[in-house]
């Protein structure tokens, strides 16, 4: 029967006097089970054919053969990123709330199942019977008894609307979402890990620039000083020469300190104390090969957070289905078998075993809208998760297509600025060479100076910048191109992997009890 059909029969049954209509109605429902409600395709957002962004080799199929970030051959990076997946603190708590999800699973999946306890009893009690005195005794007449049972008792919940099956599905999505934040998390680590690692790379090669700007701006001076002793130079060039020399001091104090935070936030990630002892290789890594970006419908099964967010809106459809089972009777049955005797070597004589048997038929009727708030709050919750789920997606697409477009403008600017750069060096030595033969001013040193020293710092934070967007287009395509599963390195096996794709149930009205 469908839902409608089902709910229909059930009010019908209910709102009939006595309690045989009551057990007919909960007879026909016998054939009915509680299932979550169905997407709505029109709620979550179309994905386009290929990327927008990007060359057609962006579009192409994506290759899975080693972890992503061994792409910028650093053996240093592949250590210290095992480092921090073996050591991170904030990994360890996520790996906590995967197994606080399975013990979870587990606690929703023993409700299905019998329980079983076994019981043991001794006692021991006297009696007095008052106004009944012993013939030639003063005292009242007492009675003393001993007693010993053993039992095996039972019970069982008859999960005849799928309230139980709805519960535990529910939690085996939450144990889904939470392997999937796990795998999302390690992720994430690995590309803050190698951010970082490059981030400092570039600021000790600036630091590195900014000493060899002093270097040079030092013999500057010493030119202009020799020139003014000789009468050859104002005051005003040497003043100017000192400025130019302390400028390029205290921008390279700045620099060191930006590399001492950096050294430290890599090895806050890596788990270790952040004493800022960390150093990197002699240059920044080439930049790989174009990404193959894959398809954009390969998203849905590579990003973890997409996975986290799906498995989570069909915990929610099953929590929608597990409210309205709420709405109709619980069928419990118990039983209890064992002996009872007042020695204790009867407890296995069979003449002395006693048992029990019964059964429980539980209909809510009123319960202050308990119930109806319970699938309002479901039905919200699940909602909530639906237009989450929508979002995410989104915002994952935005990513790679954000990314990929970056790829292309910032390798323009690389370009640019190396151009800008070996021009300003070419410009300087030019002006330096007429200010010592007397053709040309000292401004024109001072300015192909400065225009050389932020030439070559932006060309190296734009290099830096580049690789550390790629880094991120492989964070946002999900890393390596495995689907979660395969990346996962827990086990699965103990949750229901069938994903449900609820859309907005039917309407509170359609619910037999308020």
């Amino acid at each position: 029967m469908s839902r409608g059909t089902c709910d229909a029969v059930y009010r019908a049954a209910v709102y009939r006097a006595g309690a045989y209509s009551v057990a007919v109605g909960a007879v026909l429902l016998l054939g009915c089970h509680t299932i979550p409600p169905t997407t709505n395709p029109e709620s979550l957002p179309t994905l386009p054919a290929a990327w927008t962004a990007g060359s057609d080799a962006n579009n192409g199929a994506a290759s899975a053969d080693d972890p992503w970030w061994r792409s910028l051959a650093s053996d240093q990076l592949d250590t210290l990123i095992a480092r921090a997946l073996d050591h991170n603190h904030n990994l360890q708590a996520a790996a906590a709330n995967v197994d606080a999800a399975l013990a979870q699973a587990k606690l929703q999946g023993a409700d299905r199942l019998p329980q079983a306890s076994v019981g043991l009893d001794a006692a021991r009690r006297q009696q007095v019977f008052v106004g009944l005195p012993v013939p030639g005794s003063d005292g009242l007449l007492k009675s003393t008894s001993t007693s010993f049972s053993a039992n095996l008792a039972i019970s069982w919940e008859a999960d005849l609307w799928g309230r139980l099956r709805a519960g535990h599905r529910a939690a085996n999505q939450d144990l889904a979402a939470a392997q999937a934040d796990y795998a999302g998390a390690r992720l994430s680590l690995a590309a803050q890990v190698a951010k970082a690692w490059l981030s400092m790379v570039e600021a000790e090669r600036l630091v590195a620039l900014g000493e060899a700007t002093i270097e040079s701006r030092r013999r500057t001076r010493e030119r202009v000083a020799a020139r003014f002793e000789r009468g050859l130079a104002p005051s005003v060039d040497l003043r100017l020469a000192r400025a130019n020399e302390a400028a390029a001091q205290g921008e390279l104090q700045a620099r060191r300190r930006t590399l001492d935070g950096l050294r430290r936030q890599l090895e806050i990630l890596l788990g270790v104390y952040p004493k800022a002892d960390i150093g990197g290789p002699s240059d920044l890594p080439a930049l790989p090969s174009p990404v193959a970006a894959g398809l954009p419908s390969e998203l849905l099964r590579r990003r973890p957070d997409l996975a986290a967010a799906e498995a989570r809106l069909a915990a929610a459809g099953w929590r929608v289905a597990e409210a309205r089972a709420a709405f109709y009777p619980r069928l419990s049955l118990t039983g209890s078998s064992g002996s009872s005797s007042d020695s204790l070597s009867d407890l296995l004589d069979g003449d002395f075993s006693i048992w029990s048997l019964a059964g429980n038929l539980l209909q809510p009727i009123f319960q202050g809208g308990r119930l109806r708030a319970a699938a309002e709050l479901a039905t919200a919750s699940h909602e909530f998760s639906l237009a989450n789920y929508a979002q995410t997606l989104l915002r994952a697409l935005g990513e790679v297509e954000s990314r990929l477009s970056a790829e292309q403008t910032l390798s323009r600017e690389v370009d640019a600025f190396a151009t800008a750069s070996q021009e300003a060096q070419r410009a300087a030595q030019l002006a330096e060479d007429r200010y010592r033969s007397g053709l040309g001013n000292y401004l024109a040193v001072l300015e192909s100076q400065r225009q050389t020293f932020e030439a070559e710092t932006r060309l190296l934070t734009l290099r830096g910048l580049r690789l550390r967007n790629r880094v991120d287009l492989h964070l946002a395509l999900g890393g390596d191109a495995r689907s979660l599963s395969e990346r996962s390195s827990s086990d699965t096996s103990s949750s229901d992997t069938s994903l449900p794709t609820p859309s907005p149930p039917n309407s509170a009205s359609s619910t037999p009890f308020r």
